[in-house]
């Protein structure tokens, strides 16, 4: 007799979808079969059983500029929770002088206790640790300590990491069994072209798109991915957002490059044109920036034939009284979709025939959990985490902020419509949500040590 089984669900893998009874015992997945036994019984009939998604690119109570992003860890993971995400993956930056060990325990103390699901960190490099050897000498014990991969950036003043400097901090990762995950734009030009528009009277937040080409984009994918070749570094890139970008992901791949990737919902569903360049223009701001219809379309025809790996969220929001800034260069960059994520894609890809189910499950929980070191997340089968979301095709749902669990006063899919929307969420055995509603405690969520496939 299992502690739980969920009965009559069309389960969704990776691998395909079947019609099968889910057992749990504790916090682990015991058995998949007929007609299982269990002292508690939760009916799936007519509903997708599919491994809880895993977001590997979020930023909750991140502080910029002396701002704090508007999700905390609390409400940011009951968000993610509501909406079939049960890990995400958010950030360590440290301070200059800082060690990464002791920045990672200072993050740590500030998820632990208010988190609902599992999460994870990535370590940042910053311009001050690439440049010293002292710092990066400490990257074997970030990665001991399962913090396994690193963030750098091409772009944004006292982040940015020249060509020499990226190198080194990607030999050094490299050789420490880690992975490099990259913000990638030509950030010293663009630097320049953002200067030139505010001398020219240029303030609207289209400036923000037409200051920040693709193809400075996709040069900078091209420089990080030789330069990860060279150190023997695996590299993911992320938040993919144009047509070039993806051809040099592609590109880097036939060169045996160990290259993946990443784009998130805002670049597969919004537009520069629709969004950027409007009266709520500055709500809309993120880099990279939103594009155009032909890049969207090559995104999810990317996502399908898997030269793109993963669709995460860079959730990073904002209140409007802090996008509503004099001009573009000032607005805070990223915008809300953790909580939307799995059903979007869910309805603009599977719904619309773009992904098959089982490339949903890939894109949004497998794919992510593997190559992030998430050895137990990410799949249904027996020895696995008991993150289990049962989700409701035929459910109609409007996204709004009345309907959300974000903390931001406003998203960027206010009024739209999806069919399809997680009606019950399992985190490591434990029912969380229920009938939609959030029923499981903040602190609950722990942190999850995290390696890489050698």
């Amino acid at each position: 007799m299992h502690d739980i089984v969920i009965k009559n669900g069309h389960i969704i893998t990776s691998d395909g979808v079947f019609i099968a009874d889910l057992a749990i015992d504790g916090e682990t997945i015991a058995a998949m079969g007929l007609d299982l036994k269990g002292r508690r019984v939760i009916d799936a009939s007519e509903c997708y059983v599919l491994p809880g998604g895993v977001d590997p690119h979020v930023h909750l109570q991140m502080a910029l500029a002396g701002r704090v992003s508007t999700d905390s860890f609390e409400s940011g993971t009951v968000a993610a929770a509501c909406g079939g995400t049960t890990t995400v993956i958010d950030f360590v930056e440290p301070k200059p002088g800082q060690s990464m060990l002791e920045a990672l325990a200072q993050r740590q103390e500030e998820a632990d206790g208010h988190v609902a699901i599992d999460y994870g960190l990535h370590m940042s490099i910053p311009t001050w640790h690439a440049a010293a050897d002292e710092r990066l000498a400490e990257v074997p014990a970030s990665v001991d300590a399962g913090c396994a991969t690193f963030k750098m950036y091409q772009a944004y003043d006292g982040m940015i990491l020249d060509d020499v400097s990226l190198l080194r901090a990607m030999q050094a990762v490299g050789a420490s069994g880690g992975r490099v995950v990259l913000h990638s734009e030509t950030g010293p030009v663009l630097d320049l072209l953002r200067a030139q528009a505010l001398e020219d009277g240029h303030i609207e937040p289209i400036w923000h798109e037409r200051t920040r080409p693709a193809r400075l984009e996709a040069t900078a994918v091209h420089r990080a991915s030789e330069l990860a070749y060279q150190a023997e570094c695996p590299l993911y890139v992320f938040h993919v957002g144009c047509t070039e970008s993806v051809a040099e992901v592609v590109a880097a791949k036939v060169r045996d490059v160990e290259i993946h990737a990443e784009t998130c919902p805002q670049y597969l569903l919004l537009t520069a044109h629709d969004h950027l360049d409007g009266p709520d223009g500055q709500l809309y701001v993120c880099a990279p920036p939103l594009r155009d219809h032909d890049d969207q379309d090559a995104l999810w025809q990317a996502l399908a034939d898997g030269d793109l790996d993963v669709v995460s969220t860079d959730h990073c929001p904002w209140t409007r009284a802090e996008k509503d800034q004099p001009d573009f260069t000032q607005i805070p960059g990223g915008v809300p979709s953790i909580e939307a994520r799995l059903s979007l894609v869910h309805h603009f890809g599977v719904n619309e025939g773009r992904l098959t189910p089982e490339r949903w499950v890939e894109v949004c929980a497998t794919n992510p959990a593997r190559l992030m070191g998430l050895t137990r997340k990410g799949v249904l089968a027996p020895g696995y985490d008991a993150d289990v979301v049962i989700f409701d095709p035929l459910r109609a749902k409007t996204i709004s902020t009345d309907t959300l669990h974000e903390a931001a006063d406003w998203t960027p899919y206010e009024g739209l419509t999806v069919e399809g929307w997680p009606r019950t969420v399992l985190s490591r055995g434990r029912v969380i949500v229920e009938n939609e509603r959030f029923m499981g405690a903040l602190g609950e969520g722990r942190f999850v040590p995290r390696a890489l496939e050698s």
